[in-house]
């Protein structure tokens, strides 16, 4: 069996590449292609279909959350694997080779996932309400064997306006230690740090060459012990960041048109999705629309088109070009112009938003928030507010913090619609000549493509 480890380098394009020269090392030894993506162009979506071959409309992952009919509820980055549909990499790669070990460093749908060894991160969420950094580890004797010689799983830095560098490194770190001591066949690194700066600033700044530069340089001690190893190194992503400056807020826009409803506590406004007639779940420039009766379809079709910034309104017909009509799917789905992106909000009046608005709060918003990388601009107090709550969390007590904008005017980069240039799309690396395609490679190629790199033939994806 040939080793292998798969990098999942978010943001990786053609443009930041340039500014990586040991990650661009690898295609002078073998290999380099133009990787094509799904819609959503997402993680949780591309990353379904690069581990199973499948596309959305097959595996069911339509975005990084979706409307849970049979719950009632919305729900962003779940973890269990089972929502995956078909066979993944290295279930395919044991079915072929019964002692095919896999370890899974961070990938998503990492909870209950038949890999040998997997780590991903996993708050401790104490009863007084207090959220602790850590990760679920399995087996879970390597937990405190991670922990001890990288610290804690550095949770803030993995995401909010604190995230940085630090949680690529511990991911890195990890992987190092997987691959020295545990050798598994398969080896699925996540490394996100470009997914910062590239929001936050837009892909082609000063900031962006710089996290390029900086994520590359931590890269180099685990490019150096592949090939110390003779490990096969594929490194990839999901999607392209490209500038945005326009936030469409689609459900404000279904509100006003008495579409969506709301229901009241304490003075703060939730969305109702048990009594809307249409509402949205936006997920950066994709954004899935519920209507319950379909005698509202045409309504809410006419009032999303309208919209600025608004690029196409998909049907379940026009869905299944794009290979993403999943039941999971909304009846209709909406695509942002190149420049656009979609907020979540859905209040009218500032002083009704409710309070995780302004918190770093990813499974109680009913949509993606990329403002959640920033401290407010215009709050000058925000730092301040953030240490004074880090002192009461030490301190034992309860907090909040509440120095997110809801201005999404700061954001400066996004995704998730199909990437309308190569400059600004996937790219996959492969350090050894062997395999490589004859143009370019699809996301639902990778699959296959992994399981020929480790000398596995391929079989069914189902």
């Amino acid at each position: 069996m040939n080793p292998l480890l798969v990098l999942d380098v978010v943001g990786l394009t053609p443009s930041t590449l340039r500014h990586m020269p040991r990650l661009s090392a690898l295609a002078q030894q073998g290999w380099q292609a133009e990787l094509g993506t799904v819609l959503p162009a997402v993680t949780c979506s591309a990353q379904s279909t690069l581990l199973t071959g499948l596309m959305p409309a097959e595996h069911g992952i339509v975005g990084n959350g979706w409307y849970f009919r049979d719950l009632g509820e919305i729900h962003l980055w779940r973890q269990h694997n089972r929502l995956v549909g078909g066979r993944k990499l290295w279930e395919a790669a044991r079915a072929a080779e019964p002692g095919h070990t896999s370890a899974n460093v961070c990938w998503w749908y990492a909870m209950g996932m038949t890999t040998d060894i997997t780590v991903t991160p996993r708050p401790i969420y104490h009863a007084d309400g207090r959220k602790s950094p850590d990760c679920y580890v399995r087996p879970p004797e390597l937990h405190d064997r991670l922990t001890a010689d990288l610290g804690d799983f550095p949770l803030f830095q993995y995401w909010g306006p604190t995230a940085s560098i630090a949680s690529s490194r511990w991911v890195i770190g990890a992987t190092r230690k997987i691959l020295r001591e545990q050798r598994p066949d398969l080896t699925l690194a996540y490394v996100p740090h470009l997914d910062y700066d590239l929001q936050r600033f837009g892909p082609h700044g000063a900031e962006a060459a710089a996290a390029a530069r900086e994520l590359d340089a931590a890269l180099a001690p685990l490019l150096d012990d592949a090939a110390d190893s003779g490990t096969t190194v594929v490194a990839l992503s999901e999607y392209g960041i490209t500038p945005a400056s326009r936030p469409v807020d689609i459900n404000r826009a279904l509100r006003r048109e008495g579409l969506l409803e709301v229901y009241t506590q304490a003075g703060m406004e939730y969305l109702d999705p048990w009594t809307s007639r249409a509402f949205a779940v936006a997920d950066h420039q994709v954004a899935h629309v519920y209507v319950a009766d379909p005698a509202d379809l045409p309504r809410a079709r006419a009032v999303v088109a309208e919209l600025t910034g608004v690029d196409e309104v998909l049907d379940r017909a026009a869905q299944a070009r794009y290979g993403l009509d999943h039941a999971r799917a909304g009846e209709l789905v909406a695509v942002a112009e190149p420049d656009a992106w979609f907020t979540y909000y859905y209040w009218t009046d500032p002083a009704a938003a409710p309070d995780f608005a302004r918190g770093v709060e990813i499974h109680r918003k009913p949509g993606y928030d990329p403002a959640e990388l920033f401290f407010d601009p215009a709050d000058k107090l925000a730092k301040a507010k953030a240490g004074l709550n880090l002192a009461r969390k030490k301190a034992g007590l309860r907090y909040a913090m509440n120095v997110v904008p809801t201005d999404p005017g700061w954001v400066r980069g996004s995704h998730g619609r199909l990437p309308d240039s190569p400059a600004d799309g996937p790219v996959l690396l492969c350090s050894t000549p062997v395999a490589e395609p004859a143009g370019r490679l699809g996301a639902t190629e990778v699959h296959d493509l992994l399981l020929t790199l480790q000398g596995v033939r391929a079989g069914t994806r189902h």
